[in-house]
């Protein structure tokens, strides 16, 4: 058979071996790491968090971190500490996955949807405008697939409005804002370790902040509201005291995790720079290609490329996402799609969420399709992929 003939069409595919869109790297060093806190006398909370913490702090430029169970129980921590609570509303964006807007119902608040920028992808500050009330308490701009979010108009809006501001930084470990590391500029900034991430602790999260009260608080949060400090203590009966002050949550990282953590960080850097050259890679190959649009790259920011999405120019082509999607797939090409818009989603049309809130965010679900991005790729994939969306998107184009 011909090698344009599609895979799904009965064709041979590009690649023998199915490639995912991520996956964590991991290497006989991280592997040590975990085997050397096995031995030790700590496995669950012992010092091997606090040197996570430390140096994720030290690279981010933030005073303070606090590690979590997820990304999403940082995001929780995250809005205790604010003080969100029953009857405030946040504003965030739909174009993220659950758990940036799940957080605020935790705290019995509501999520306000803005629409984004439908050329960065991101929270739109002039949508967020338009959301504000009196009951608004915060913003949770997320820097969607590891770009910045527009933070200087973001926290001049919540200057102006005493609001604060939860960055969802999930894919934006290593990323920079007007030279400034991503974690070290909002109130608070939530990372994840997820395996699929810039760097894994299998499921894990953290938060930065230069806020010694939210830091506290996070602390306390984490341990199920209990404090052992005595300056925190109402009593002191002695050595073994300690007092639940408020309801908290069991959310501590174990020391095995931290561990791989630690070992991860060292990584970074390396990681980083070939997410940035696989990217790059890709836009080279897409840049004129008229049935897709590359992912556009603001000036005020680095992104760290966590993920590389293309849109589909619809009206160029003679089938529709699904279509290419599959094809894709056939190919042993593992896409994905990031992501279908949190208020479209089930739970949230009961809450009352309706259809055509967020125009932009809507539209580009539509249209949109994650090609594979990870440091454990070879430019071999690179190519692989390239190779496979140029073949698909060449029988579809009209």
């Amino acid at each position: 058979m011909s090698g344009s003939t599609l895979a799904i069409h009965g064709g041979t595919p590009v690649r023998s071996h199915y490639l995912p869109y991520g996956r964590q790297f991991i290497d006989e060093a991280d592997i040590a790491s975990v085997v050397q806190v096995l031995q030790s006398d700590f496995i669950t909370t012992g010092p091997a968090i606090e040197q996570f913490e430390a140096e994720i702090a030290r690279i981010t430029g933030a005073k303070y971190a606090v590690a979590f169970t997820s990304g999403t129980a940082a995001l929780h921590g995250a809005c205790f500490a604010a003080g969100i609570g029953e009857g405030d509303e946040v504003i965030t964006t739909p174009m993220t996955f659950a758990a940036s807007a799940n957080c605020v119902l935790y705290q019995g608040a509501t999520p306000v949807f803005a629409d984004i920028d439908p050329q960065t992808y991101n929270l739109d500050p002039k949508r967020i405008r338009e959301k504000l009330t009196k009951h608004t308490k915060a913003i949770i701009p997320v820097h969607f697939t590891g770009q910045p979010a527009e933070l200087d108009e973001i926290h001049t809006i919540a200057r102006e409005n005493n609001l604060v501001v939860i960055e969802d930084a999930a894919h934006a470990l290593g990323a920079q804002y007007k030279n400034k590391s991503i974690g070290s500029i909002g109130d608070m900034t939530m990372f994840s370790f997820h395996p699929v991430k810039h760097i894994t602790t299998g499921e894990g999260g953290m938060i930065t902040t230069n806020n010694p009260l939210y830091y506290e608080k996070l602390l306390q949060f984490r341990s199920h509201g209990i404090t052992r400090n005595p300056d925190h203590m109402i009593q002191n009966h002695g050595p073994w005291y300690y007092e639940m002050q408020f309801l908290g949550y069991n959310y501590r990282l174990t020391d095995i995790q931290a561990a791989l953590g630690i070992s991860q960080l060292k990584k970074l850097e390396q990681f980083v720079d070939l997410r940035k050259k696989y990217a790059a890679m890709y836009n080279e190959a897409f840049r004129h290609t008229k049935t897709i649009q590359i992912p556009y790259q603001s000036n005020s920011g680095v992104s760290s490329w966590h993920l590389y999405i293309i849109a589909l120019n619809l009206e160029q082509l003679k089938g529709s996402r699904k279509n290419i999607f599959e094809a894709l797939l056939k190919e042993n090409i593992g896409v994905n799609v990031h992501y279908i818009p949190v208020h479209l989603l089930p739970y949230y049309q009961e809450l009352g969420y309706k259809q055509g809130l967020c125009p932009n965010a809507e539209q580009l679900y539509n249209r949109i399709i994650t090609l594979p991005l990870f440091q454990g790729m070879s430019e071999q994939d690179v190519h692989d992929v390239i190779r496979a969306v140029n073949k698909v998107l060449n029988h579809y184009s009209k």
